[in-house]
């Protein structure tokens, strides 16, 4: 561990490798950000910068990133599940804020026990609250802003509190800019019972029991124009390839799994092989860090979180 120059506002800046905060377990270094409070965060987004919430649905290259890696802690990451008696209804509870670096699933399950619904869809992705509402991430049974109220965006001329109707969101996208950051939420949610609750989340979760367990970033494509792109990649008889310890998954072909030891360059050439062989365009579920493997060039954040399951 290399510490860097002292922050002025209190945040904790360490070289880190990148690898130990993402789901597939590959990545090389770069400086990382804890930022507790708005101040600390308006000081690290002075500089070219990325945020990393749960590290699933990214793949970052073996020489880690230029840009200042930015993670939501401290109050940053609390929630309050109390209910706002100005702001509900009879229809519609809402609650406190809620950091976008708090983990979903526990806040899944928190939701579960109070008998709340309507984010119960999105059981089961490893990612961090702003993450997942940056990329809309969800399932067939659900989606994140099944149960968003207002939002606090953190941008480069200051935070800004929207609405969904203020934003063009729709499947696996926000609407949200790139540059932007989302540093807490309000939830939207309705009364049910715990039972209920846990009854929804038992049907999205038997859907991905046919998902492997080693370490992935979740689906590598979506799936394009109504076919399942792992089923695609399956025909083109591409399931089981390996590429030094990264392997198209046997259980489902759309996921790519660390063996133990396994590369950027592994998995990138397992994904171009997939784009080599299968007759239709895949577009990328995945992040891929840095910009110019994105071909995007942009020197900013580029959000990510959220196994994504056909």
């Amino acid at each position: 561990m290399t510490v860097t120059a002292p922050s002025r506002t209190g945040a904790r800046v360490e070289r880190l490798p990148l690898a130990r905060f993402t789901t597939l377990g590959v990545g090389g270094e770069a400086e990382v950000w804890f930022v507790s409070d708005h101040a600390q965060l308006t000081e690290a987004m002075e500089q070219p910068y990325r945020i990393l919430g749960g590290g699933s649905n990214l793949v970052i290259a073996d020489g880690g990133v230029l840009e200042r890696v930015i993670r939501l802690s401290g109050p940053l990451a609390e929630r309050d599940l109390d209910i706002d008696p100005e702001l509900s209804t009879d229809d519609e509870l809402i609650t406190g804020w809620v950091g976008g670096g708090v983990p979903l699933p526990g806040l899944i399950r928190a939701l579960q026990k109070l008998g709340l619904s309507n984010l119960e869809g999105t059981v089961g992705i490893p990612a961090q609250v702003g993450g997942a509402v940056w990329m809309n991430a969800g399932t067939r049974y659900g989606e994140m802003f099944d149960g968003l109220h207002t939002l606090e965006i953190a941008t480069p001329e200051g935070l800004k509190v929207v609405t969904p109707g203020d934003l063009r969101w729709g499947y696996r996208d926000s609407g949200i800019p790139r540059n932007h950051i989302v540093t807490r939420v309000r939830l939207k949610l309705r009364r049910s019972t715990p039972e209920a609750v846990l009854e929804k989340m038992t049907l999205a979760d038997t859907a991905r029991k046919g998902q492997p367990k080693m370490k992935t970033p979740g689906c590598a494509f979506k799936n394009p124009g109504g076919m399942g792109a792992g089923r695609l990649i399956d025909e083109a008889g591409l399931k089981g390839t390996r590429v030094g310890n990264a392997l198209i998954a046997p259980e489902h072909a759309n996921f790519i799994v660390n063996l133990g030891g396994a590369t950027a360059g592994d998995v990138h050439a397992l994904l171009n092989l997939i784009r080599q062989r299968v007759g239709v365009p895949l577009e990328l579920e995945y992040e891929l860090w840095p910009a110019e493997l994105e071909g995007s060039g942009h020197p900013h954040m580029v959000p990510q979180q959220g196994v994504q399951p056909e």
